[in-house]
Parts: C-alpha cells; structure tokens; sequence
C-alpha cells in the first residue's frame, strides 16, 4: 500500500461532516514518528479517536432525519456522533505496529451513518511506510 505514517493530531474530514476534525493517537503503542504517537488501523474509536465532525448532514443519521422530517424536509444538520462499526481501510499491512497495520495517509473509515472519513495530511511529512 505505502504512503505517509499517520500520527496523532493528524486533520481529518467525513463526507457528511461540515468541519474538519483531529486524530487523537493515545502513546499506548510506545512507536512514534516525527515524535509523535503513530497511529494503526485500529485507531478508529469514536470520542476517543475520532472526534466528531462539528454538524452532520446524512439522512441516515436518526437526528438529522427527525430534525428533517420537523422541517417539512428541508436538510436540517444536527451534531455529529460517529458511529464507527470497523477499523480503518486499507492500511499497511508491511508495517506493524503492536501487531496491526500501520495507519496511512491514503487509508479511510466509514461512519454507520455513511460518511467517509479521510486523512487530509498524515500529521508528519517524513515518515512513510
């Protein structure tokens, strides 16, 4: 796969989101890059890691539909509460880190509610995988 080794505080945007929002890589793994924690495929829980997406605009999310549904069908967002079912897609699986692939820039996630989150910059520009 190759690419950029994600770290903590890396941006990141979902499809549905209406802000960008930051990575959250706790230390646990003891493996940094650029003197960052360097993230895996499995960094993928909501509020802990992935930080919501200040607004929602997907109909499949509940809130954003009632809230649609009261607005006489006119798109109404709501806040963002990813809903996270699987690990991050396509990281590299080459590079281990505490046994699990390493995160990459071109890696994605996808919310329940149909969102696709991206990795709009690794975090760090030297270290690629």
């Amino acid at each position: 796969m190759g690419g950029q080794q994600v770290v903590n505080g890396a941006p990141c945007m979902c499809s549905f989101g209406m802000a960008p929002s930051s990575l959250m890589v706790l230390p646990t793994n003891c493996v940094n890059a650029s003197k960052m924690p360097a993230a895996t495929i499995m960094d993928n829980i909501p509020f802990l890691n992935i930080l919501p997406f200040a607004m929602c605009t997907s109909l499949a999310n509940p809130a954003v539909a009632a809230a649609t549904a009261a607005a006489a069908g006119v798109l109404t967002p709501m806040p963002c509460t990813p809903v996270i079912p699987a690990p991050w897609a396509a990281g590299d699986p080459k590079v281990t880190i505490a046994k699990k692939p390493a995160l990459t820039n071109s890696s994605t996630l996808t919310c329940a509610y149909g969102g696709v989150i991206t990795i709009t910059f690794a975090g760090q520009a030297t270290v690629t995988v």
